[in-house]
């Protein structure tokens, strides 16, 4: 894994005059406009770098950005890998681990998610301050690869508290509601029956979406401080269900996607 891990970051490097950014952002489901705020120096297929997964999700694009972003360099995952591809957790987080190498010193992640708070309304960000994970594995089983991170890495405080005080000052100064709470991933790739709702809302979740929790084990594992934030693109409440199609869910990450994105840009420049 690390021979692979060295060999795509050093095909990065030669492809992008050693490009060196300070940190690293994850696009989710409809969410990949912020592309557009960037100062674009470089742009690789995912295709074209060694041991990279492909994304197989119509709605990811598959490039990996350089460029700056609020006068800072950053790299941007323009779409991202689930496991219900077919991947292993490994290849999952396998960009990640790639930032890491890169120089990344902090992770900004986003994702579309069901709203299971019934306080929540479609379109609305929630800052996540604690994840579940219903994941059938994750990236860290199997034989511990010592030069990313320890063996039983903490995982009392994954999400950075700082970061996420900052985001809430940002909101009120900007005139509009963040909220804060849980998030449950689940392997997916089909949306949840009724009672699973229930269940995910009893065991103390406010979001569900079927990604970013491998990415931010394998980041905390290597010592990335990580902000994460979903984007409410239905409600899962037993009142609020209904069939849900993907053209509503891109619908939705649209209408959110600006605020989403002046919150990333000015905890970056923050940084």
């Amino acid at each position: 894994m690390m021979q692979q891990l060295q060999e795509a970051t050093s095909y990065i490097q030669n492809n992008t005059n050693s490009f060196a950014p300070e940190f690293g952002i994850i696009l989710g489901t409809g969410l990949g406009a912020l592309v557009n705020d960037i100062e674009i120096a470089y742009s690789l297929s995912y295709a074209d770098i060694p041991h990279f997964p492909v994304s197989t999700v119509e709605s990811h694009s598959g490039r990996l950005i350089f460029g700056e972003l609020a006068g800072r360099k950053v790299v941007v995952m323009q779409g991202r890998f689930h496991y219900y591809e077919g991947y292993s957790m490994e290849q999952v987080v396998f960009p990640v681990r790639v930032m890491k190498l890169l120089g990344v010193k902090k992770l900004f992640v986003s994702n579309a998610a069901g709203g299971l708070n019934p306080r929540f309304s479609t379109s609305e960000l929630m800052v996540i301050t604690d994840h579940i994970n219903l994941q059938p594995s994750n990236p860290l089983i199997g034989k511990n690869i010592d030069e990313l991170g320890p063996r039983f890495p903490d995982m009392s405080e994954v999400y950075d508290e700082e970061m996420v005080r900052q985001a809430m000052v940002i909101a009120e100064d900007a005139n509009f509601d963040l909220r804060e709470g849980v998030y449950v991933s689940v392997p997916g790739p089909m949306l949840e029956t009724k009672a699973e709702y229930r269940y995910l809302s009893q065991i103390g979740a406010d979001a569900v979406g079927m990604s970013t929790v491998p990415e931010v084990i394998a980041a905390r594992h290597m010592g990335i401080p990580v902000f994460a934030v979903s984007v409410i693109t239905d409600m899962c409440t037993p009142d609020r269900i209904k069939k849900v199609v993907l053209a509503d869910i891109l619908e939705a990450a649209a209408k959110a996607e600006p605020r989403m994105t002046m919150i990333i840009r000015e905890l970056i420049k923050q940084q």
